[in-house]
C-alpha cells in the first residue's frame, strides 16, 4: 500500500518523468498533511476542530511516519492540526526524498542520469485498496466525475490534490468547472485537509503581501 506522500509524488510526475510546475511551499504542506493523515488512518492520532490528539505513541514501523509520530509524542502540550502541519512541513525535503527512494525501491519509479521516470503500466500500478489495477490519476478523476462515495483514503488524496493545485494539470478548464463543487464537498470531510488548505491560503497571502511590498519599493514590476 502506498503512503499519501508517495501518491503525491506520482501525481506530481508528468508522462516524461519530470515534476510538474507546482508551487513548492504548497507541495511541502501537502506532503506534511499526507504524513499526518496516514498517522490518523493508522490510529496513532485523531483530530477535532481545536486539537490534534495522540492516541498511540507505539511506532508504526514505517520510517516515513515514525519520526513525525515521535515528534508529536514528545510535545509538552497539545496543539491543533494546523500547528502540526506547519511543523511537519519543515521535514518536507526529507519526506519527499524518502517517498521517491521507496518508489524506486519498489520498481514504481526508476532513475536514469538523475531523471526520475515512470516505469509501471496501469495493470501493474501499485495503487491502494480496491483500486490496485488502476493508476492513481485514473482513480481520482473517475471518483470526481462519478457518484461513488469516496473512501477515507480517497477523501484524503482528493483533498491533497486540491491543495497542490494538481487538478489544473489533470483536468481541462471545463472539467474543473464541472467538478468544482464536488472537490469542495469532499475537501470538507477531513479536518487535517482543512488545516493544510488554511496554511496554503496563508502562504499565498504572504507571497502577495511580499510582492506588493517589493512593488512599493520599486523592486518589482506590477502585473507579475
Amino acid at each position: 500500500m502506498l503512503r499519501f506522500a508517495e501518491e503525491i509524488i506520482l501525481l506530481l510526475l508528468d508522462e516524461d518523468g519530470r515534476f510538474s510546475a507546482t508551487d513548492h511551499p504548497t507541495v511541502d504542506l501537502a506532503l506534511a498533511g499526507g504524513v499526518l493523515m496516514d498517522l490518523a488512518l493508522e490510529s496513532r492520532i485523531d483530530t477535532d476542530v481545536r486539537k490534534l490528539i495522540l492516541l498511540d505513541a507505539e511506532p508504526t514501523g514505517d520510517a516515513l511516519l515514525d519520526p513525525v509520530l515521535a515528534d508529536i509524542a514528545a510535545a509538552e502540550r497539545t496543539h491543533d492540526a494546523r500547528y502540526w502541519v506547519d511543523r511537519v512541513r519543515r521535514r518536507a525535503d526529507e519526506i519527499r526524498d524518502a517517498a521517491i527512494a521507496r518508489l524506486v525501491e519498489q520498481g514504481v519509479l526508476r532513475r536514469r542520469a538523475g531523471q526520475i521516470l515512470r516505469v509501471f503500466r496501469p495493470r501493474q500500478s501499485p495503487v491502494v485498496d480496491d483500486t490496485a489495477n488502476r493508476e492513481v490519476k485514473q482513480r481520482i478523476t473517475a471518483l470526481l466525475f462519478g457518484d461513488d462515495i469516496p473512501g477515507p483514503r480517497d477523501v484524503v488524496i482528493i483533498c491533497l490534490c486540491d491543495v497542490c493545485g494538481l487538478f489544473r494539470s489533470l483536468l481541462t478548464a471545463d472539467e474543473l468547472d464541472r467538478v468544482y463543487q464536488r472537490v469542495e464537498q469532499i475537501g470538507k470531510m477531513d479536518l487535517i485537509g482543512q488545516a493544510v488548505m488554511a496554511l496554503v491560503a496563508d502562504v499565498h497571502q504572504e507571497a502577495d503581501e511580499r510582492l506588493q511590498f517589493l512593488i512599493t519599493q520599486g523592486l518589482a514590476a506590477r502585473g507579475l
